[in-house]
């Protein structure tokens, strides 16, 4: 089978997508299907690192198109990357031969556009992984009004997106009803969560020590925000919390990603002269154990209008690390959903938006009964990255073969299932 993957970013960049994008594509490649990868030639979170225009990486034929690099310290620069990117797209997607399949992510927003519109010239069938939803993102931000001109738009982009696709996957369930909601067929809507890296990611003790000291923080107790810093993900209780905790010495808070909201966090930080907090960036994946494993306390976000739209991918890195973790969110989520499945006894603490207070006695209750994350062997599986791009991998092929969507390109020309891989 001829696979193309549509998403702004890929290997080498560190962003989710990218390392998601990367996992799905080698799975594939090693299951003997041809796969081709479009996507910037920019780095995601910092647009000055630039990537060779094509390569192949184990199996994989990358193909990586200019855009502009204006960055995201405005809405009008992303704009003009995100538009640039997928005008690019679409003249290269077209100069390529056809492809059995072409499977779209949502990096930029409603890339998978032009993904619908190619079916059937350029690909035979067209599976949308949903890993946001815009622009319901937008409005639901406040950045659109649902009823100006071009959010009508945006949302016919999407509800065409969608129902051309002959499969869509979901990350949770909460995903799968706001798509079934705007009348999608919910049988053709497979809910696969993302999956941790846990073929790099561990509690890694010697790399704690490393990291811990390489930031002068071996004698403090570490709370820790690590990954995409997005409105989708407010940290203003926080932050909050931080500063209120500013005069106990034994407490940092590492903020380590990037992000429109990145530089904000470290304005806040700058403005209060808040020295018990500390800015990285984006960690590399081969270290990604030692600055995760570093942490005492590790905090999920989720926006109140945004469960449903986004997804908290940072969980399972902090499960599989068998860190403690504070959520702050609203009380039907999907992390809410992750912690009624773990063990009572594990450290797991809940906080709503704007209750500072509760936030900062959980962050003390957790420096004084310091707890690792226990997950049970059956939980543990259910987040595994063979399992669960195993079920996508499988759920393609069987589509594929049965809709008569192309012979699979091996020796043998046999659908080959990785859920025992």
């Amino acid at each position: 089978m001829n696979v193309l993957i549509l998403n702004q970013a890929f290997h080498p960049d560190v962003v989710s997508t990218a390392q998601h994008a990367s996992d799905l594509a080698l799975s594939l490649a090693q299951a003997g299907h041809e796969v081709t990868i479009l996507c910037n030639s920019r780095g995601y979170d910092d647009p000055k690192v630039r990537f060779p225009k094509q390569e192949t990486w184990n199996g994989v034929r990358i193909i990586r198109v200019r855009s502009t690099g204006f960055g995201k310290r405005a809405k009008w620069r992303r704009a003009a990357d995100f538009g640039t990117f997928m005008a690019a797209c679409i003249l290269r997607f077209w100069s390529l031969p056809r492809f059995d399949l072409v499977i779209a992510m949502t990096s930029p927003p409603l890339i998978s556009f032009i993904a619908s519109l190619a079916v059937p010239r350029k690909a035979r069938s067209f599976v949308f992984w949903s890993m946001d939803l815009n622009p319901d993102e937008a409005i639901a931000a406040g950045w659109l009004r649902e009823t100006s001109p071009i959010a009508r738009l945006l949302s016919y982009m999407l509800l065409h997106s969608l129902e051309r696709a002959d499969r869509i996957i979901a990350l949770d369930r909460f995903m799968k009803e706001r798509i079934a909601a705007k009348g999608l067929d919910p049988d053709k809507i497979l809910v696969v969560p993302p999956w941790s890296h846990d073929d790099y990611v561990r509690f890694d003790c010697v790399g704690r020590d490393e990291f811990r000291a390489e930031h002068q923080l071996s004698e403090k107790f570490v709370v820790m925000y690590s990954g995409n810093h997005s409105p989708c993900h407010p940290l203003d209780t926080l932050l909050q919390a931080a500063e209120k905790l500013s005069n106990h010495e034994d407490v940092t808070f590492c903020f380590i990603g990037g992000g429109s909201e990145f530089c904000n966090v470290k304005q806040y930080a700058r403005n209060r002269n808040l020295r018990n907090v500390l800015c990285l960036p984006y960690q590399p994946i081969e270290t990604l154990s030692a600055s995760l494993s570093a942490a005492d306390l590790h905090v999920v976000v989720m926006g109140e209008q945004f469960v449903g739209i986004v997804h908290p991918c940072k969980i399972y890195n902090i499960l599989a690390a068998s860190r403690p973790f504070l959520y702050i969110g609203p009380p039907e989520s999907h992390v809410i959903d992750i912690i009624a499945k773990l063990p009572a006894e594990n450290a797991t603490y809940v906080s709503a938006h704007g209750d500072v207070d509760r936030v900062v006695k959980n962050i003390l209750q957790a420096l004084r009964s310091p707890r690792s994350i226990a997950l049970p062997a059956d939980v543990r599986k259910s987040f595994a990255k063979d399992l669960l791009i195993g079920e996508i991998v499988t759920a393609i092929e069987r589509y594929c073969l049965n809709s008569g969507g192309g012979a699979f390109r091996t020796a043998d020309s046999k659908v080959r299932s990785h859920a025992s891989h």
